[in-house]
């Protein structure tokens, strides 16, 4: 057996190397195959739409927020793979007094890439994960070098509709849009703030930013804002490279390359 600490602080004990592991957390469950683990996932859950094939060839044990302790005791794993936000605070309880858990917190690029290497020390799997996070730095230094003279802009990110949600200060996403010298006009609130129209355009952004997920924003939302605020900038953006944390990072920075036009 191993002793793991979480990024939670919380200790546990699993096997040497886990060979059966369920991921109730979409951005991990993509890491684990890019970890080279995608033999050892027996259980997924509705949501974790990367790679496309993985919920046809695995259990699939609820959601991230509701979970099938049957479907799970099913599959007998060794591990089961939490993060702090994507999951809830009774779901976590009720699985570690049967299994060990592992609970994820990320709130920056440094927590995401200590993640990386934590699963690699975990699975056995440290030479992937050790490349995996010098591509990410390398592609993030890369990033850094491209913004620095680039000028910065008042961002509203919106997450939601019916009612608009917006990222707050103490999320992951907050934090990868100052990297993008993206300042957020919603910094003052906390995590996922409610907002109407009329607030947002008091706020006086330049960008509205809609996000892709969890909320499927399309072309005729943007329509609606601009009545509001016509001379605002509103555009689409990919919500995965704002919110997933895993491997999903090797490509995030080439994408936000090409929102600065």
């Amino acid at each position: 057996m191993q002793k793991i600490t979480d990024q939670m602080g919380r200790q546990f004990e699993c096997p040497k190397r886990p060979l059966r592991i369920i991921s109730l957390v979409p951005s991990q469950t993509e890491l684990l195959v890019d970890l080279g683990l995608e033999e050892y996932i027996v259980g997924v859950t509705k949501f974790c739409i990367h790679p496309k094939h993985l919920r046809m060839s695995k259990k699939v044990v609820g959601g991230t927020k509701k979970i099938s302790l049957a479907k799970i005791e099913a599959v007998k794993p060794d591990i089961i793979l939490c993060n702090k936000e994507e999951n809830t605070k009774e779901i976590v309880e009720q699985l570690e007094k049967i299994y060990p858990v592992h609970v994820s917190d990320i709130n920056d690029l440094e927590d995401a890439l200590d993640l990386i290497t934590q699963y690699g020390v975990i699975f056995n799997s440290s030479l992937d994960a050790t490349k995996i996070v010098s591509t990410i730095r390398n592609e993030a230094n890369s990033f850094k070098n491209f913004i620095k003279d680039k000028p910065a802009k008042k961002v509203a990110y919106l997450i939601w509709k019916d009612p608009y949600m917006a990222a707050g200060k103490q999320t992951f996403i907050d934090h990868m849009l100052s990297l993008n010298k993206y300042k957020n006009v919603f910094k003052g609130s906390l995590r996922y703030p409610e907002a109407t129209l009329e607030t947002i355009k008091e706020l006086n952004p330049d960008y509205i930013l809609l996000s892709s997920e969890p909320y499927p924003f399309k072309r005729e939302h943007i329509d609606e804002i601009k009545k509001i605020m016509p001379s605002t900038t509103v555009e689409l953006v990919d919500g995965e490279y704002f919110s997933w944390y895993g491997s999903r990072l090797l490509d995030a920075f080439i994408y936000f390359k090409s929102l600065h036009y």
